[in-house]
């Protein structure tokens, strides 16, 4: 829980879960997260190795970002969450 307790990596993960995104789009998808929890909770990731950076040598600076091997691994967990929380009959 340690890894993906927090209100946003979880949030983070999923998104990552169809492929890579750049980090603007990545963020985007997540309209309430402020720049500064966004650039905290991506860092927090990748030190715990869930997701890995990778920046290309190109002006506009393009960041993207994927699951690693080890987030992955998660898929079942989020998609469970997301089916969870999507159900109408719990109250």
């Amino acid at each position: 829980m340690n890894l993906i307790g927090t209100k946003w990596k979880p949030l983070v993960l999923f998104h990552l879960l169809e492929g890579d995104l750049r980090s603007g789009i990545l963020q985007k998808q997540i309209p309430e997260i402020s720049n500064k929890m966004f650039t905290q909770t991506v860092r927090d990731l990748e030190k715990d190795g869930l997701i890995s950076r990778k920046v290309f040598p190109v002006v506009p600076p393009k960041v993207e970002y994927g699951l690693t091997k080890r987030g992955k691994s998660l898929e079942d967990i989020l998609r469970s969450l997301d089916s969870w929380g999507s159900q109408d009959s719990i109250k």
